[in-house]
């Protein structure tokens, strides 16, 4: 599953889970919910509860849970949670091995600019909560 696509899974899940707050959902119901594999979002849903995002309960009654404060939990910490390296992987040919030192340039070149290019995606998201995911608003 792709970076990108782990992290809108796991904002639909705490979007829901904020919804029924403060009542514990086990994944299948979540998953349900949400339209996704049950047991993909439960290995987010894990991921989420070792950050401490989500808490969970054990037994017939138990599930997941919405841990932390909806209103401040920001994008970049939900992606942060969920041990992606990039959100956006962009692949650059290895060119160690030419022997134009121009190529290894090339590549210096493309790999500082997607580093810049994750590094705004990154502030971006930290600028954006869960609280305006849910309610439609976009962050300039």
């Amino acid at each position: 599953m792709s970076a990108s696509h782990k992290l809108s899974t796991a904002i639909k899940a705490l979007i829901y889970l904020a919804k029924v707050f403060p009542e514990a959902k086990n994944s299948s119901s979540i998953a349900d919910e949400i339209g996704v594999n049950a047991s993909k979002l439960r290995l987010i849903l894990s991921q989420l509860n070792r950050a401490q995002i989500v808490g969970s309960t054990k037994g017939p009654t138990g599930g997941f849970y919405l841990a932390q404060d909806f209103t401040s939990l920001s994008m970049f910490e939900i992606y942060d949670a969920l041990d992606e390296k990039k959100l956006v992987d962009f692949d650059v040919v290895d060119a160690s091995s030419a022997n134009d030192e121009d190529v290894k340039n090339h590549n210096r070149y493309f790999n500082h600019f997607f580093d810049k290019i994750q590094n705004q995606i990154e502030e971006q998201m930290k600028k954006t909560k869960l609280e305006n995911i849910a309610k439609g608003d976009e962050t300039d």
